[in-house]
């Protein structure tokens, strides 16, 4: 089958790439000149585990390639998916669709025969109905149909959750429609994958809803975080106990400084709008989306109140600065706000990520030095902050690490260390949801 990918970022690089892996000849397609020449090098834009592997193997087999012009993949094309972005509108928080727009447009110009316009992109209840409208307007004797499939990607774990999804949402009422989305899936049914076909809006909300019920699970677990400091509870045995419901289950009860990335962020952003819109407004999640806020900003805060020294003239080591470990992602990352409330009180920040600081170095204060190293990065400071949980950092050399600090405070903001092990070594712990951390004995 013959697929065009419009968009060669996060979601439809790996997309595209993976149905390729499946068999299919795609093409990805993308404005940027730069973009595609880098790809077509065979250098990678995103960091995303196994990728640049994925990507050389399709490409030397002739099943993957790029282009910066659609018309030739779309006129030979018997799907054509739009993964541009949509970021939240500024001003209102909408999700702008002004990309998806003027890609339909551009496809309805030169597609040809019976055509799948497919929505990878997330978007609000209704956009594929405005697409219709969209594409008749542009082009009223195409025959092409308008399906949503939204995506369920995490970064840095996408090419495993690609191939082995728990579902695949695809909406459409039209049959001709269904019948080639389920080939163009077919190769997954080798694992069993739930492929649940819906009506076109059912399945938009479900991507919105989706990602609304998750950042609502991170909210609750940190604010449970937060009554365990009070109340000397511990965060990790409270999500374990709840986790094992299987009604709760155990994914996403993770304390931490609040959630962040390209997905949770907007799209609880995008719900709120839209039902509010629609006179049904959510309000569980429009007060997720506050209290994540707040928690960002607090934990600048509990940084400073674990320093020993004053703010002003004081060095704070930060490890990880993407919103989570194994991707180059730094959009709403919680380390955006912590650096810039530290930064703000006249405090020295020294960082280092293992694959984020290209991408930190964008939208951190020029201040900011990054370093090569978790060592280098302790070296001489009053406090070092974990804020991203890579792998690297989960077994640190402690007794190294003490000797490297001018002082011996570590604030752990992802739970990676017992307590008892830094504390037993000398350091001044901080935690989350951790009770009374300067107990040796929690």
């Amino acid at each position: 089958m013959r697929v065009a990918m419009i968009g060669t970022g996060y979601v439809g690089l790996v997309s595209g790439t993976c149905f390729s892996d499946f068999g299919h000849h795609v093409t990805c397609i993308d404005k940027d000149v730069g973009k595609i020449e880098r790809l077509n090098r065979g250098e990678i834009p995103i960091y995303e585990p196994g990728l640049d592997d994925l990507v050389r193997r399709n490409v030397e087999a002739g099943r993957l390639d790029f282009a910066t012009d659609l018309t030739q993949a779309v006129k030979e094309a018997e799907v054509v998916f739009i993964a541009v972005g949509t970021p939240s509108r500024r001003g209102d928080g909408h999700a702008d669709l002004s990309y998806v727009h003027a890609a339909a447009r551009e496809i309805a110009q030169v597609a040809e025969g019976f055509t799948v316009v497919v929505t990878k992109s997330t978007v609000p209840v209704g956009t594929g109905t405005d697409l219709e409208h969209i594409i008749r307007e542009a082009a009223p004797e195409a025959d092409i149909a308008v399906v949503s499939n939204p995506e369920f990607l995490r970064e840095g774990a996408a090419i495993e959750d690609f191939k082995r999804p728990d579902r695949v949402v695809i909406g459409t009422t039209d049959p001709r429609a269904r019948e080639v989305m389920a080939a163009l899936y077919r190769p997954l049914s080798l694992n069993a994958a739930p492929i649940l076909f819906t009506e076109r809006n059912t399945s938009e909300l479900i991507k919105y809803a989706s990602n609304a019920f998750l950042a609502m699970k991170i909210t609750f677990i940190n604010e449970m975080a937060d009554l365990c400091e009070k109340v000397g509870g511990n965060v990790q045995e409270v999500a374990r106990g709840i986790g094992l419901d299987g009604r709760i289950g155990s994914k996403f009860l993770h304390a931490g400084p609040g959630y962040g990335g390209s997905c949770f962020p907007k799209d609880t952003l995008a719900l709120m709008r839209t039902a509010q819109e629609a006179g049904s407004p959510v309000r569980l999640i429009e007060t997720v989306t506050t209290v994540n806020e707040t928690r960002k900003a607090a934990m600048g805060r509990k940084v400073l109140e674990a320093l020993d020294v004053p703010p002003r003239g004081a060095t704070v080591a930060v490890l990880g600065l993407t919103f989570k470990p194994n991707t180059d992602d730094m959009r709403d990352s919680p380390a955006i706000n912590i650096v810039q409330s530290l930064v703000d009180r006249g405090v020295t920040v020294r960082a280092y990520d293992p694959e984020g600081m290209h991408e930190a170095r964008k939208v951190l204060p020029p201040s900011v030095i990054y370093t090569s190293g978790a060592y280098e990065c302790a070296e001489g400071a009053d406090c070092l902050v974990i804020v991203t949980e890579w792998d690297a950092f989960r077994a640190l050399d402690l007794d190294r690490l003490k000797s490297v600090l001018k002082s011996p405070t570590v604030v752990d903001l992802r739970n990676i260390y017992p307590p008892v092990d830094l504390i037993s070594r000398g350091f001044k712990y901080t935690g989350i949801g951790r009770g009374h951390p300067s107990s040796p004995g929690e």
